[in-house]
């Protein structure tokens, strides 16, 4: 297994923006951690223009598939994404 981050870069209006989407994407959330792909998920805060989503997965088709699929994503909340492999040499998320 690897680890990877899934970067998002969120609209200008996010906080507002995905209220209409926010149950949606976190039931696919949930669903990926429950999955045990999906290890830690949160938006940045100040500014509130990124979020960073740490996955553990074979390969990062795992990532990208979410990424896809998000509500957010779908809907212009999330405007770019991209996935980066992990190395990780220190520490453990499991």
């Amino acid at each position: 297994m690897n680890y990877y981050i899934l970067f998002y870069e969120t609209s200008e209006n996010y906080i507002q923006d995905r209220e209409a989407f926010r149950e949606q994407h976190l039931a696919q959330a949930k669903a990926a951690q429950e999955a045990g792909h999906l290890l830690l998920a949160g938006a940045l805060e100040d500014p509130a223009d990124e979020a960073i989503l740490i996955f553990m997965a074979h390969d990062p088709s795992v990532v990208e598939d979410f990424a896809k699929a998000d509500p957010y994503v779908q809907n212009g909340v999330v405007k770019h994404w991209k996935v980066s492999p992990w190395k990780v040499v220190m520490g453990s998320l499991i």
